[in-house]
């Protein structure tokens, strides 16, 4: 990140969870009360019918759909996609900023810095299917973020941009260590833990393409309709879909992804790698073809045409089979619910 420690300024953080406070929750909850940000927890069917959590302000199904929301009242229940109505709570609230993260996640220092839209970074463009992990270390086995088609993982780092011109990334993605970000092929055969180096940070434009996830990220206000992160498929590919679908939308804007440092580190929840493994076959199998697809889109460019661009890329999903149908409502929904908070 760049810029002195002048904290988040006016952000929220937003998390979703079916479980009691963690020892994540906490730190996030005691790191909002002291910097005066909205800390957004998200419920669902599982989770406690009582939380409490100084600092938070907790959410759970009666709540999200009293908020009046077309949105909240449409979109299913048991899904980790329901962090969209934290998103579209965020933005009713004002705020500039919004940062993602997840139950799983602790904050190292740097998370609370100062975060800033425009910054100076090794810029990348035109090079394809980008491995941005090897930017951020020299382990002799290599080491990729989930959603990187995996005949990609051996690619070489493209030559990187260096100069003194501030890029415009107002999708922000922080790594994440002793846990990463990383596929259930990648945990069945490496060992974990695994930290990555400090470096300075990477930005992804035109023609370049890296998955992203949903549990450090952090949004400008231009780009807070691109959050959506849609139901209609598998629960390990909805956050690295929506990457696909915002790094096409942000192309026509002039928009940079950047990929920053380390700012948390996760002690990850129980979970079952075969049932990951199998939860991410379609990624496996189609993120290739979905970028590919997506790229060939003609999608409208400017600030005031992202909803009509977002309904565009998924009309695309939809086409290629790989997101239900069912989906197109909730998107059309998701967007005039934005519509409405902006104008």
């Amino acid at each position: 990140m760049t810029g002195p420690t002048e904290g988040i300024g006016a952000g929220a953080l937003v998390v979703t969870t079916i479980g009691h406070p963690t020892a994540a929750m906490r730190a996030l909850a005691r790191g909002a009360l002291d910097r005066g940000l909205e800390f957004i927890v998200i419920g669902d069917e599982k989770s406690p019918a009582h939380f409490d959590l100084e600092g938070a302000t907790f959410y759970d199904l009666d709540a999200q759909r009293g908020t009046g929301m077309a949105f909240a009242s449409r979109c299913p229940t048991r899904h980790y996609a329901r962090k969209n109505i934290g998103y579209l709570l965020a933005m009713q609230k004002g705020v500039d900023i919004i940062v993602e993260t997840d139950d799983d996640n602790l904050p190292l220092p740097g998370f609370w810095d100062r975060r800033d839209r425009h910054v100076r970074a090794a810029a990348v463009a035109q090079a394809g299917w980008v491995n941005v992990y090897r930017h951020f270390s020299d382990a002799d086995a290599p080491i990729w973020p989930r959603g990187l088609p995996l005949n990609a993982v051996s690619n070489a780092l493209p030559d990187l941009v260096v100069g003194d011109r501030m890029i415009d990334c107002p999708i922000q993605q922080g790594l994440v260590n002793e846990d990463p970000d990383v596929d259930a092929v990648y945990r069945l055969i490496e060992r974990l833990p695994f930290t990555f180096d400090q470096r300075p940070p990477i930005a992804l434009g035109k023609g370049s393409w890296s998955p992203f996830n949903s549990q450090n990220t952090t949004w400008f206000a231009d780009a807070f309709p691109l959050l959506y992160l849609p139901f209609h498929c598998s629960f390990r590919v909805t956050d690295i879909w929506r990457s696909f679908v915002a790094q096409r939308i942000a192309w026509e804007n002039g928009w940079s992804i950047l990929f920053h440092q380390a700012t948390v580190w996760q002690e990850r929840n129980e979970h079952d790698l075969m049932a990951d493994f199998e939860d991410e076959i379609p990624g496996y199998l189609h993120n290739r073809r979905i970028g590919e697809a997506l790229a060939a889109l003609p999608v409208p460019s400017g600030t005031g045409r992202i909803g009509d661009a977002l309904l565009m890329c998924y009309e695309e999903l939809i086409r290629l089979g790989v997101v239900g149908r069912e989906e197109f409502d909730l998107v059309e929904s998701w967007v005039s619910d934005c519509e409405a908070i902006g104008g």
